[in-house]
């Protein structure tokens, strides 16, 4: 199935291209990938399938979304990343936002997301209570990725490899400490750890541990740990799925 992006202009791409080398230097001076990848990521994933709202179109920059509890801190991303947007007007926060995603992990070592731009921004927030809940399980999980966002079983456990990146702060989240020992590196470390048992010092929320319970999930998060190659192959894949929903007719 392909998919139809739409067609931009030239100077469009061309502001693309210039943006992308500085988010590169804005997050490797910062150290903030994993707060760009969250932003990314809490954009996208409030998309709904069946109602078509929601979803990556810039709506983080709003008052009333960055107040969503799941959002606590991402304010501070959206204020980091203002002044480059000043400089790009030509471009939608929507695609900006989702470019910040993908640069934040190709600067952390981890694969070359492809980024299709095009997206327009919408006015409206989606309504609270679409993201997941860290604190509950594999059926929550597929109801959030599957049901909701239309994402498969193999999409939730490559997705939830991100997690190698960055740490819960108890003020934002509830929880407290990074999943591995290399916060800033993207690598397959999450799924290593997960599989070598609780440690102190390294965080493992219940959400994580579903992952080893669920008889689907678990057998990718062994190949994960095992190949990093493929954990590599898979998340891209879920990662471009994540930042198109809506966006691209097939």
């Amino acid at each position: 199935m392909v998919k139809k992006y739409p067609t931009v202009s030239a100077e469009y791409q061309k502001a693309v291209e210039k943006a992308k080398r500085k988010l590169r230097g804005l997050i490797a001076d910062k150290k903030c990938a994993p707060l760009m990848l969250r932003l990314a990521w809490h954009s996208a994933g409030t998309f709904d399938v069946k109602t078509k709202t929601g979803g990556p179109f810039g709506t983080m920059k709003l008052e009333a979304e960055l107040e969503h509890a799941a959002n606590n801190g991402l304010d501070i991303a959206v204020r980091l990343l203002e002044p480059i947007k000043q400089q790009f007007p030509i471009l939608s926060y929507a695609d900006f936002y989702q470019l910040a995603g993908v640069v934040a992990v190709e600067v952390t070592g981890g694969p070359e997301i492809p980024f299709h731009p095009g997206r327009e921004d919408k006015p409206k927030p989606p309504p609270e209570g679409r993201l997941p809940n860290a604190t509950l399980g594999s059926d929550h999980l597929r109801v959030v990725f599957g049901q909701q966002m239309g994402l498969c079983d193999q999409d939730i456990v490559a997705l939830s490899g991100g997690h190698t990146l960055g740490r819960a702060h108890k003020e934002r989240s509830g929880f407290e400490g990074p999943w591995t020992i290399n916060p800033l590196i993207f690598d397959n470390t999450y799924f290593t750890e997960l599989l070598s048992g609780e440690k102190e010092g390294l965080l493992q929320l219940p959400s994580d541990k579903a992952l080893l319970s669920d008889t689907v999930f678990r057998p990718l998060v062994d190949k994960y740990a095992a190949d990093e190659d493929a954990f590599f192959a898979d998340y891209t894949e879920a990662h471009l799925r994540l930042s198109e929903l809506g966006f691209a007719e097939a």
